[in-house]
């Protein structure tokens, strides 16, 4: 069914029914009703490919979002939903892109083929050229996540660095005087990976500012690596108390690798960190954790870059979020290292 065969059978011309759907120029009532009528009757829906002929617009936005690994952590796939649901909410579809550089075909096909309206940009760098590329090319986009010059862009972020700095200083607090940092996979630390870099930071600094003796360790992003990860940590340092982990995706191994080593959490172990609510919420004892608003941040995200579309000449704006810690029930008071031969309960 076409605009020519709705035409035909409202007994007006081509050119009447295309103004009457598009609303470009005006069409009498009495026609507008005729023509509405029979896209009714006939169930007719314009195409995409004949929307974006006729308006410029695809009603389409892109989410770009190279996969760290081989696989989407949870967090990840929150956010890739939190954008879908709040696309829809404003009648866009969304073509997701997993790209990398900006020289990758798939990036460049996303804007050279004219397929989205605007970007998001998941999975920022420092140094990130997708985002420097699409501020020259003036196209419609926002980062979830900061570069190491936000300034005039349009981006929503997580502040990392305070929020690490707080489950240290909560952990110090608590008495805890031998912290380790669990971090994402080295090769994103390498990268320039932000949420990676900014969590290190306020790790390294609030660690100072409390005077307490810490590593850092990055972690890959699967339970197999963070039960390796906490072998590793009480190999170098057996009076390690508690860790401060960014790496939700090796949080169950975090966990078991404690109950192999007979740390009982939180009794003699704390574990805290940045992580997405309901995430946190599947291990036991329930994390202490920075919660991650992964929908607020896919909403205002796509919030954000639908203005841009109705406004282009807005200013940029930006959104950096800071949740408080949610305290549950995996940091306690810090406690004599158990024995080697201690129990394995990691039950409350």
């Amino acid at each position: 069914m076409n605009i020519g065969e709705i035409a035909k059978r409202a007994g007006v011309s081509r050119s009447t029914v295309s103004y009457a759907l598009s609303g470009k120029r005006p069409v009498s009532e009495d026609t507008r009703r005729r023509i509405q009528r029979v896209v009714d009757e006939l169930g007719y829906r314009p195409s995409a490919s004949a929307r974006a002929l006729a308006n410029g617009r695809t009603r389409t936005i892109g989410l770009v979002f190279p996969p760290a690994g081989n696989h989407y952590t949870g967090m990840q796939l929150d956010f890739i939903g939190s954008v879908v649901e709040a696309a829809a909410a404003h009648d866009y579809d969304v073509l997701l892109s997993p790209s990398g550089m900006d020289s990758d075909r798939s990036f460049q096909r996303l804007l050279g083929e004219r397929r989205v309206d605007g970007a998001i940009l998941m999975e920022i760098r420092l140094e990130d050229d997708r985002v420097d590329h699409l501020t020259a090319l003036d196209f419609p986009s926002v980062a979830i996540g900061r570069t190491a010059r936000p300034e005039g862009g349009w981006w929503v972020g997580l502040d990392h660095t305070a929020l690490v700095e707080r489950c240290v200083h909560h952990l110090a607090d608590l008495g805890h005087r031998r912290v380790a940092f669990v971090n994402r996979p080295e090769q994103l630390l390498r990268t320039g990976y932000e949420s990676a870099h900014r969590g290190l930071d306020g790790f390294t600094k609030a660690a100072a500012e409390r005077g307490l003796t810490v590593r850092t360790y990055c972690c890959g992003d699967d339970a197999s690596s963070g039960q390796t990860c906490v072998e590793r940590i009480l190999h170098d340092d057996p009076a390690t108390t508690a860790l401060v982990t960014l790496n939700e995706a090796a949080l169950g191994g975090l966990y078991r690798g404690l109950a192999e080593a007979g740390r009982h959490v939180p009794r003699d172990f704390s574990v805290t960190g940045v992580v997405a609510g309901r995430w946190a919420e599947t291990v036991t004892p329930q994390l202490t954790a920075a919660d991650v608003p992964a929908a607020e941040m896919g909403r205002l995200a796509v919030d954000l870059l639908v203005e841009r579309f109705d406004q282009p000449d807005t200013p940029p704006r930006h959104h950096l979020l800071a949740p408080p810690i949610s305290l549950r029930a995996s940091t306690g008071p810090a406690g004599a290292t158990p024995s080697a031969d201690a129990g394995s309960d990691t039950t409350p």
